[in-house]
């Protein structure tokens, strides 16, 4: 099994799993070691992988982290466990008094779902605050699978992960910076853009003013940029059905795919993106519903838009692949089943 189909097959066990798990203990068997496991490295094994290892701390002795991964006999990740539901906020000052006593540069803090890697950027054998990789388990995306498998015992190259880490810290912090700014535009942005398009004195009336044109600028650009890859999508879909069913097209001319459904496969689309490729998100209309398929596969149902009655419906499936129709009033009602649309591809893992 590749590490992509280890690390799904990790993240399908965690829910049900979940409320089983009672303490840090069980944590570390059921979630932790299983992932340095899909990781290439023998947990059986002492001189590979070493429980409660020692990093004694000044005149402090007898300090253990729960696990360090040896190679060539030195620690090359040590690893702090916390019990599922910790939040890991408050732990990482731990990490860091260890992570200076001992050879390593890099850290794992995590609570078998959430995972922070750490390592020193900043400053040399001193554990950076702020983690370079960052990931939910159970929300994978493959830019972060890729990041993971640099990790694994076969790929493992100090120096090509150091200098990734300074691009993966930076890049997720100036996100973060991003994401701040759509939501609330810092003084500093409003002035900036505002400089670009408004000759006047920024005064405090200007910066009020703007602050609503550019929060209203920047969403719009976003969405907008957004709309734009699902329309060429769209586009190349459709292009392409016409090229594979030129006969089945003529019969359906009666099919008519509103606007209204076109929005409403873009907001599926954008919830699926996260997990899947778009090119395998694939809308096919008919008289009865306005479907949307897994690689353009009739078996693959992701869901199905009912919008033809007086009342608008959206056909999830489930386990045994059964559909359930739910009622929407709108389509922006479809944000209400991200999960079980998530969940849905993960359906047809094994087919």
């Amino acid at each position: 099994m590749d590490i992509h189909n280890a690390l799904k097959a990790l993240a399908d066990k965690i829910n049900p799993l979940k409320s089983h798990i009672t303490n840090e203990e069980s944590t570390k068997h059921a979630f932790v070691l299983p992932f340095i496991n899909l990781l290439g490295y023998d947990t059986f094994n002492p001189t590979e992988v070493v429980p409660e290892f020692t990093a004694d701390i000044g005149l402090k002795k007898g300090e253990k982290v729960d696990y360090a991964i040896i190679q060539n006999e030195q620690p090359i990740l040590i690893i702090e466990c916390k019990y599922w539901n910790t939040n890991l906020d408050i732990h990482n000052s731990q990490l860091f008094r260890y992570f200076h006593t001992t050879k390593t540069r890099f850290a794992l803090l995590t609570n078998g779902i959430e995972y922070r890697f750490y390592t020193d950027l900043e400053e040399a054998n001193k554990m950076d605050e702020k983690p370079f990789l960052e990931f939910d388990i159970t929300l994978l995306k493959e830019n972060t699978i890729h990041e993971i498998a640099k990790f694994h015992k076969s790929n493992f190259d100090i120096e090509k992960i150091v200098d990734n880490a300074s691009s993966l810290k930076y890049t997720k912090e100036i996100k973060k910076v991003l994401n701040e700014e759509l939501i609330s535009p810092s003084y500093d942005m409003v002035k900036l853009l505002t400089g670009q398009v408004y000759s006047g004195r920024f005064t405090e009336r200007v910066h009020e003013e703007f602050s609503k044109l550019v929060h209203k600028a920047l969403n719009q650009t976003i969405s907008d940029r957004v709309n734009d890859r699902l329309n060429t999508a769209l586009t190349k879909e459709h292009e392409k059905q016409q090229e594979e069913h030129p006969i089945i097209e003529e019969k359906e001319s009666k099919v008519i795919t509103t606007e209204e459904e076109q929005d409403a496969y873009r907001i599926v689309v954008a919830i699926l993106r996260r997990d899947i490729p778009v090119d395998r998100i694939v809308a096919r209309d008919t008289q009865s519903y306005f479907g949307i398929l897994l690689d353009d596969n009739n078996r693959k149902p992701l869901c199905r838009l009912y919008f033809n009655g007086k009342k608008k419906q959206i056909g999830i499936f489930k386990k045994e692949k059964k559909e359930q129709k739910e009622h929407i009033t709108t389509i922006e009602d479809i944000y209400q089943f991200e999960k079980e649309l998530l969940a849905t591809i993960k359906l047809y893992d094994n087919d």
